[in-house]
């Protein structure tokens, strides 16, 4: 059973926008995006989430916009890991969005929601052996623990209750649903394998049903 059909109904909470701050993204493609990063008072959960809005200088934005959740990974998004997708996801996010118009919000759930420290012990089963979920589990974590009930919040006080969702990960259109925003279509991030983490993404599209065409399995053994 998932965290989605699980969950209680969507609650009113008393949470507003707390600032809205231009900053310019530089790409590494080189090219220059406009964003707008707003911060939130109030949410469901203490994490400080971020929203960053993209596109609106756009004379033609789309109407319904492009959302991308992504999940903290310093790792991935800083350090540039290879063990993970997430960095190249962030940046083609960030890319796409700026084209049509929308939003990332910037989710502190580092590690599927166990935390840095967790994610490396994690790490250190995974180089024994286990795949990213039964290293969880070997931890006595959950799988994955993150909650998209602040992300539906941040979505309402943006103004955007009808988006169409940039994700390979079925879980959260699942649980914006089940928190009252209105998914009209899924969008797919594009697939950035390398052999550093063609393992780790193979056992996302067994285990979650993630839509990811990865080709020949790599063979690795998992516990």
């Amino acid at each position: 059973m998932t965290v989605a059909e699980t969950m209680p109904a969507t609650e009113t909470v008393s949470a507003k926008i707390r600032a809205t701050v231009p900053v310019p993204i530089h790409l590494n493609n080189g090219d220059t995006v406009a964003a707008r990063l707003h911060t939130f008072h109030g949410l469901s959960d203490p994490g400080e989430h971020i929203a960053i809005t993209l596109g609106e200088d756009r004379p033609d934005p789309d109407p319904v916009p492009l959302v991308r959740l992504h999940s903290e990974c310093l790792t991935g998004d800083v350090l540039g890991s290879a063990r993970c997708d997430c960095g190249p996801q962030l940046h083609e996010a960030v890319r796409r969005i700026g084209t049509t118009g929308g939003c990332v919000l910037y989710l502190r759930q580092e590690g599927r929601g166990i935390g840095l420290y967790n994610k490396l012990d994690a790490y250190l089963l995974q180089d024994a052996g286990y795949d990213t979920y039964a290293a969880n589990e070997e931890l006595q974590l959950a799988p994955d623990s993150r909650d998209y009930r602040a992300a539906a919040e941040m979505l309402r006080l943006l103004g955007l209750t009808r988006i169409r969702l940039l994700t390979n990960n079925p879980e959260k259109a699942a649980q914006l649903a089940r928190y009252g925003i209105d998914v009209v279509a899924v969008v797919p991030t594009g697939v950035f394998v390398t052999e550093d983490n063609r393992f780790y993404l193979e056992t996302k599209a067994r285990v979650t049903r993630h839509t990811l065409a990865l080709g020949e399995p790599a063979g690795r053994l998992a516990r």
